[in-house]
């Protein structure tokens, strides 16, 4: 769940990308949760055809997942079956990263890969009969129509072998009532993780793990499409627009002949900037050599990893991670010695299996400091460097402290701590507990970081941040129209007066998408690692 101004920044990029009324009908199901096409209807007060293609656009999208459950009937009626809708609040947020994956994709795998990627991040979800039309009318110029459907076959199997895309959820699964649910799932695996209503329609969503990333299959299921079908399919298929909702929802139904459709893993690229976040902080916390092993293990472990928000790396053998830091060009220079120190300084825990020397990292801690440091910047900031030094000390013990000890440790005078400590604790930066001291007639107060509390008051700022950045990016943007429009055809001296405006603007808009960058950096490392 979204913080309040994490809903509005939600909101926004919906709005920004698809319209006030799909942001309507959207903001409607992030503020409720699930809900009844007849529900959102009657809350937004919009008409059931505009709902409808709304719910429509979302999901084909990956911004909402339906659902059917089975709803209780009334007095002497059978249960009813009940199609719900869901909003899916960090895939919309997911929408402001866009560049940063499509970055990601170019870096590795070049630009032919990029563009198969960009039309995927473009319209939402595609098969593979439609990334190869929307190939082929790209090129259609430059003659490269012969050799389209290997090169777009060949980039597509790189993708889903990198785990960048995959097959797309079913469209409405079917949620068994909770207590038959229980009973046949009780030894399964899933019945752990799918307690909430959202996570269990989330989890009989997702295809199969053997199926999910597998290209080989990724044709119709019944077969060939017919020629009036294939000559409707390459109509829509225009470059540069979206999908058209009619065309589209014959794909979405359950019959034989249903495409295959892809859409982009986000938890690949979250995992990814996952290790990049962690390397980075290693790098800068402890040294370069620890940054390169750090990575060495993260390409090694790559394909085990099954969660984004992993607490340990896998148990590595020493050879392993040497082998794989020395592929790179910064460890090859690298001794066995040095990678052991370096993994005795990221404070690796050392199981060992007969003779084979193993480890592990805690990536945990990892994002702990990574976060505590962010904190402590801000309390720095806000409160001053008395208060910086006393909310540190809390952070690293993790546990209650006495007044008398905070002074002494922090060369903080005792009034002065006072001071502090109680404006954090009103500010709900720590938990204050009072001991009564019955022997020496007086009361001792034991304080320690509330933390839970902390990170959801820096989250919620950080989004509110990011939602007066996006509002400024509009603002200056509609501002550099309006002085195009004005300056258009003036003479040459008061063109390069226009010139140097344009430029301007333009030096304003890098700065401030830089800006955003970064808080987003922050924003996942808070929210998503």
């Amino acid at each position: 769940m979204l913080s309040p101004h994490g809903l509005k920044l939600a909101a926004h990029i919906i709005s920004t990308y698809f319209g006030d009324i799909v942001c309507k009908v959207c903001e409607c199901l992030l503020r409720r949760g699930p809900l009844s096409q007849l529900e959102v209807t009657r809350f937004t007060e919009l008409t059931k055809q505009k709902v409808t293609d709304a719910l429509l656009v979302l999901i084909h999208h990956n911004c909402v997942q339906a659902f059917t459950i089975q709803q209780p009937g009334g007095f002497g009626e059978p249960p009813k079956i009940m199609t719900k809708y869901m909003a899916l609040p960090d895939n919309i947020i997911h929408h402001m990263r866009f560049p940063k994956f499509l970055s990601i994709v170019s870096d590795e795998f070049g630009q032919d890969c990029a563009e198969i990627f960009e039309g995927l991040l473009q319209h939402g979800r595609l098969s593979l009969n439609q990334t190869m039309d929307r190939y082929k009318d790209k090129h259609k110029a430059s003659g490269e129509n012969s050799s389209a459907t290997n090169v777009v076959h060949e980039n597509f199997s790189k993708l889903a072998q990198a785990r960048y895309i995959e097959r797309c959820p079913a469209h409405e699964p079917f949620l068994e009532p909770l207590e038959e649910g229980a009973k046949k799932r009780a030894k399964s695996k899933i019945a752990d993780a799918t307690q909430t209503l959202e996570a269990r329609a989330l989890a009989a969503a997702a295809p199969m793990e053997s199926q999910r990333f597998l290209v080989e299959a990724d044709t119709l299921i019944g077969g060939v499409l017919d020629d009036e079908d294939s000559k409707k399919s390459s109509i829509t298929d225009i470059v540069g627009e979206k999908r058209k909702l009619e065309a589209e929802t014959e794909s979405w139904e359950t019959n034989e002949r249903k495409e295959i459709l892809w859409r982009v893993n986000f938890e690949e690229f979250i995992r990814r900037l996952r290790h990049k976040s962690c390397v980075s902080h290693v790098t800068e916390r402890v040294d370069s050599v620890a940054g390169i092993v750090l990575s060495a293990i993260f390409e090694a472990s790559r394909k085990d990893e099954t969660r984004v928000k992993t607490e340990k790396t896998v148990p590595l053998l020493l050879e392993t991670i040497y082998e794989e830091a020395m592929k790179t060009e910064e460890g090859r220079s690298l001794t066995l010695e040095r990678v052991r120190a370096a993994l005795v300084q990221l404070g690796c825990e050392l199981p060992t299996i007969g003779i084979d020397e193993t480890y592990s990292i805690d990536l945990k801690k990892i994002i702990y400091q990574a976060q505590a440091q962010e904190v402590e910047s801000i309390v720095l900031k806000k409160y001053g460097r008395e208060a910086y030094r006393i909310f540190r000390l809390l952070s690293e013990r993790e546990r209650r402290i006495e007044t008398d000890k905070i002074s002494s440790t922090t060369f903080v005078e005792k009034k002065d701590a006072l001071k502090i400590l109680f404006q954090l604790w009103k500010d709900d930066y720590l938990n204050l507990e009072r001991v009564g001291n019955e022997a020496q007639k007086m009361e001792i107060m034991l304080w320690d970081l509330n933390k839970r509390s902390v990170w959801e008051q820096v989250l919620d700022d950080m989004y509110h941040a990011a939602l007066n950045l996006k509002l400024r990016l509009v603002h200056e943007l509609d501002h550099a129209q309006d002085l195009l429009r004005v300056l258009k055809g003036k003479s040459l001296k008061e063109g390069d007066e226009a010139a140097k405006m344009r430029k301007k603007v333009q030096d304003k808009w890098k700065v401030l998408e830089a800006s955003f960058m970064i808080l987003d950096d922050a924003i996942m490392l808070f929210h998503d690692f």
